[in-house]
């Protein structure tokens, strides 16, 4: 149903002067309240339905496998890779009076080094319980040679070792002896990471795993007596591999975990890289991925003051956990301890995750004597001499995880989210302002986006045809230009000439712009955008998802707006707002007809949309919508991308594809 608000005359509006999405563009403080306002709704409604359907033992027990498949799959591990031999060799050795230190490499998949040291006591009788630590950030290096960042943790290692473990310690791939990349979205913008539904946390969970497989090959270790530990960037890898990996007998991550609210609404997530999070499909709030340790021995380990792992989330997360536990009859496996101090790798916090170690894997709850102490120098600890040529680490983001070709055209069945997707009948239009000047008349309306968003878009038309209508998709950006120019011709600042040349005088113009334009826009600050996009990742959605359903509810309420339930709209749009009116096609139930130029043909030019490479590509999609009855006319300047509209062209005709025609 359309309302109308208009209740003044239109002189008086142009005399008030309203507030124009141009100006209020400028101020960006009304659009960062209502976007921190989706942050809050929107994380408040993933950590309500956190584990809230488990009330029984049977309930867990009914669902954990499928909530572990779900976690193999945001961590790009489903399915499982090939176990590939291992190939382990060892470099060198170290020796002190009571342990020695084996420097060793391994491939977890061929050419995916790990690098590690592993702790042994120098006399050893039988098999000894073994300790996998993994390590958090610490860079370690002397100018460009990097000794890896398990040498800085070395004294958790060494302390393992003189106390009757085996402890292996490996690199992560990002501070490691071969320098990968953690920070593809953080930093470097790889905003393709989540079409393809990567992460280095799950390069660095497989890692884990598969240094699993070698300790369990050892002949000097009890494969029934494995522990998992580590901090900061290694106390989150502890959870995935603990959670994925049932070999893993008790596990003490320390200051690696908080909840959604802590990341999402008090922002701890702007002092957190990539590696620190799966890609969040399913919508996951933490203590679902602590509750897959459940009902193995578990100590979760922080301090009182950590500034990116609080201490409300951290309670929050255990005492959601312990409930599990508690249910399943093993509410005296779980423990925490808070240290004092911010993000530190204290002794306190080592003490406590060596003595539960001790209980579970050896039986032994005398006190800590032994202080943890570092005992090599950096450079003692590297294992490569000269890093290997076939080495595939510093391009793992590239395959590991594999995705569909560019130019997949196999049989899509591609279905969006329809999660924001209003019904016609809840879009409440509104009718905010009318003002004419000459033969031309400006009507700007409101509507109902997803909550807590209305939206606004502008119809352009004149005294004569109305026909066609012309829809035309903008980027927040381009909504500013577009509506400043438009209301400057409206106040009479610009000549009616001039303003033909951007609207021609038949036909109604209808403009339209998705969140993050006008007086929804937020904050322009480049660092901060980074963070915001981060945020709607790991809230299971991306800006440009939510954008795309910001566009197919103002599709349809267009139609409404203009009394014509039935019209016949002309979409056009171009560039990234191309590649958003595709999307857009697919949620809609009736067809429209397009008009999209110089549309992305790559992964990397987005949209970016959680794991869409592994499930479809952009001809499967083009070919899905018009096959769906959409028109679709696709036009390219672009002379390097020509090969592939070509190719497309052919590949409607040979299908008989006659509703998607390609220019020239």
């Amino acid at each position: 149903m359309l309302n109308s608000r208009l209740s003044v005359p239109a002189w008086f509006v142009i005399a008030a002067g309203l507030l124009i999405s141009a100006v209020q563009a400028e101020d960006s403080a009304p659009g960062d309240a209502l976007l921190n306002e989706y942050f809050r709704q929107r994380t408040a409604e993933l950590s309500e339905r956190c584990v809230a359907d488990v009330k029984t033992a049977s309930d867990w027990t009914a669902q954990r496998d499928a909530r572990r498949t779900e976690l193999q799959k945001m961590l790009g591990l489903f399915p499982w890779p090939e176990r590939t031999p291992l190939k382990p060799v060892v470099t060198g050795t170290l020796e002190r009076d009571d342990f020695v230190v084996e420097k060793l490499h391994f491939q977890s998949r061929p050419g995916l080094y790990v690098t590690g040291n592993l702790y042994r006591p120098r006399q050893i009788t039988g098999r000894l319980p073994a300790i996998l630590y993994l390590c958090g950030h610490a860079t370690m290096k002397d100018k460009t040679v990097s000794f890896g960042n398990k040498t800085g943790y070395q004294h958790h290692g060494a302390w393992f070792a003189r106390n009757g473990y085996v402890c292996l310690m490996i690199d992560t791939i990002q501070l490691g002896e071969i320098e990968g990349i953690h920070h593809g979205t953080y930093k470097y913008d790889m905003w393709w990471w989540h079409n393809r539904g990567y992460t280095p946390a799950g390069v660095e969970a497989w890692n884990g795993i598969r240094a699993l497989d070698y300790l369990q090959s050892r002949a000097d270790i009890d494969p029934e007596k494995i522990g998992v530990t580590g901090r900061s960037g290694g106390g989150a890898y502890t959870w995935y591999v603990t959670a994925l990996d049932d070999r893993v007998k008790a596990a003490a991550p320390v200051a690696g975990i908080t909840n959604l609210q802590n990341h999402i609404v008090d922002g701890c997530i702007t002092g957190h890289c990539d590696c620190m999070f799966m890609v969040n499909r399913e919508g996951w709030d933490f203590p679902l991925l602590a509750a897959l340790v459940a009902p193995r021995p578990l100590l979760i380990v922080n301090t009182d003051s950590d500034s990116i792992f609080p201490l409300d989330g951290v309670v929050d997360v255990f005492t959601r956990t312990r409930r599990i536990y508690d249910l399943l009859g093993a509410g005296k496996d779980i423990g925490l301890v808070i240290g004092p101090g911010g993000h530190q790798d204290t002794q306190a916090l080592q003490n406590a995750a060596f003595s539960w170690f001790n209980k579970y894997l050896k039986n032994d709850s005398a006190p800590i004597t032994l202080v943890a102490e570092k005992m090599f120098k950096p450079a003692e600890l590297k294992v490569f001499d000269k890093l290997p040529e076939d080495e595939r680490v510093t391009t793992v983001q590239e395959w590991f995880v594999p995705s569909q070709p560019d130019q997949s055209a196999a049989k899509s069945a591609y279905v969006p989210s329809r999660v924001g997707l209003r019904s016609v009948n809840d879009l409440d239009v509104h009718l905010v302002r009318t003002v004419e000047r000459d033969q031309y008349r400006l009507r700007e309306f409101e509507f109902a986006s997803e909550d807590p968003y209305r939206l606004t878009f502008l119809v352009v038309d004149g005294s004569e045809s109305k026909e066609p209508i012309t829809v035309t998709v903008l980027t927040p950006e381009e909504w500013d230009a577009k509506s400043a120019a438009i209301e400057r011709f409206f106040r009479h600042a610009a000549s009616t000439d001039a303003f033909s040349d951007f609207f021609p005088s038949a036909g109604t113009q209808v403009f339209i712009a998705p969140r993050g334009a006008g007086k929804t826009r937020w904050t322009a600050d480049a660092k901060a955008e980074t963070h915001i996009r981060r945020r709607f990742a790991l809230l299971g959605t991306t800006e440009d998802e939510r954008r795309i359903i910001d566009l197919a509810n103002a599709l349809n309420a267009v139609p409404l707006a203009l009394n014509q339930p039935n019209a016949e709209l002309l979409v056009s749009a171009q560039k990234v707002s191309a590649g958003w009116a595709l999307h857009a096609a697919l949620l809609l139930d009736h067809p429209l007809q397009w008009r999209l130029l110089n549309m992305g043909i790559r992964e990397a030019d987005g949209p970016y949309i959680l794991g869409i490479s592994r499930e479809t590509a952009l001809p499967a999609m083009l070919l899905q919508a018009a096959e769906s009855g959409h028109r679709i006319e696709l036009d390219s300047t672009t002379e390097a991308d020509a090969k592939f509209w070509q190719w497309l062209k052919a590949l409607a005709r040979e299908r008989e594809i006659y509703t998607l025609t390609v220019k020239p």
